[in-house]
């Protein structure tokens, strides 16, 4: 995951809609069933697939009235805390 494709999607959530992202979601999850994909091309759309998610959480914690500078690093911590156990 990578802040600034976050961050960059937060904004177009809010200058838009969460559905347009959740539209997006959905289609690549779509194209991960394609049986001729290569796995670097799985990657990379699961790499996008997960900024997505990303933005999206972001967007909750936003809703729900935190920051949106604070949000992003706290999703951030939360995302790297998964990662080192």
């Amino acid at each position: 995951m990578k802040l600034p494709i976050i961050k960059h999607l937060t904004n177009f959530i809010e200058e838009n809609d969460q559905d347009y992202v959740l539209e997006t979601i959905e289609t690549l999850e779509a194209l991960t069933e394609v049986p001729s994909l290569k796995d670097e091309e799985l990657d990379v759309i699961g790499e996008l697939i997960s900024n997505l998610y990303g933005a999206v959480e972001v967007d909750k914690m936003i809703k729900e009235g935190t920051p949106k500078k604070e949000a992003l690093n706290a999703f951030m911590k939360r995302v790297l805390g998964a990662i080192d156990k």
